[in-house]
């Protein structure tokens, strides 16, 4: 496995252990890690911070040069909000560890000239499955849907 999702995978596992959605992120830039993120609405209170968000604020302030040289790894098909930072800051290139508990807006991502690829990583797959059988409430909450 790549060793950036497998950051992204810890963070995930980070998030979890603290009480929250297992979802995490990484940003890479020249081959680096410069951020990396889980997801901590449930830990922060937050109505945003989403694996990918808190990624990219953890990653701090780049230049649009460095934007569009990185790519984001994340453990979940990134949704609406993180698709449009993603797209926002022209991010070329999205690896996504599972889409089959969730899959965001990947086609129109894609639509935009983002390399979106799905790696369909097992250990992803797994970690949502068990949370969202465990927490549907938080779950739904996250996604923005009624339980």
């Amino acid at each position: 496995m790549d060793e950036f999702m497998e950051a992204a995978i810890e963070e995930a596992r980070t998030g979890l252990a603290a009480g929250g959605v297992p979802i995490g992120s990484v940003l890479v830039l020249d081959g680096e890690i410069v951020g990396r993120g889980h997801n901590q609405r449930v830990q922060q209170g937050s109505a945003i911070l989403h694996a990918e968000m808190h990624c990219l604020e953890n990653a701090g302030r780049l230049t649009p040069a460095d934007y569009r040289r990185a790519v984001v790894y994340s453990t979940l098909s990134p949704c609406d909000m993180c698709s449009g930072a993603i797209l926002l800051y022209k991010i070329p290139t999205v690896i996504v560890g599972e889409n089959r508990t969730f899959q965001g807006p990947e086609a129109y991502v894609r639509s935009q000239g983002v390399d979106v690829q799905v790696v369909d990583n097992q250990e992803c797959v797994k970690l949502m499955e068990e949370f969202i059988e465990e927490h549907p409430e938080l779950w739904n909450e996250d996604i923005g849907e009624i339980s």
